[in-house]
């Protein structure tokens, strides 16, 4: 760890992964459900369709839009009624770059 120049300063383990997601240009993204949520890692810069496509082809083919909160509104707030009810939910198209930690549930029509 230290040859990658990250300090010791908080679990090691959680640094190391933090750094080579920063050394290849990743970051992750969430879906979720009533049953369950799954992070995804996609490449910085990729857009919604692009995003979609890792969980499905189909989904970036029809994609049509992506409803997407940010992970902190979520965490703050506690559910997605509660992210709705202040506004912070959002419809996002096919040229929005997903950011790291969005919640996204993807529209599409094959």
């Amino acid at each position: 760890m230290e040859s990658l120049g990250v300090t010791i300063d908080t679990c090691g383990l959680r640094a190391l992964v933090r750094e080579a997601y920063d050394i290849l240009n990743l970051q992750t993204y969430f879906t979720s459900g009533e049953t369950e949520t799954k992070a995804w890692t996609i490449k910085k810069g990729w857009t919604a369709p692009k995003a979609a496509g890792v969980i499905h082809g189909d989904f970036e083919r029809g994609f049509i839009r992506a409803e997407t909160m940010s992970y902190s509104d979520l965490a703050e707030l506690g559910s997605e009624q509660e992210v709705k009810s202040k506004g912070l939910l959002r419809s996002e198209g096919k040229d929005y770059v997903v950011n790291e930690g969005d919640v996204m549930l993807f529209r599409f029509n094959v």
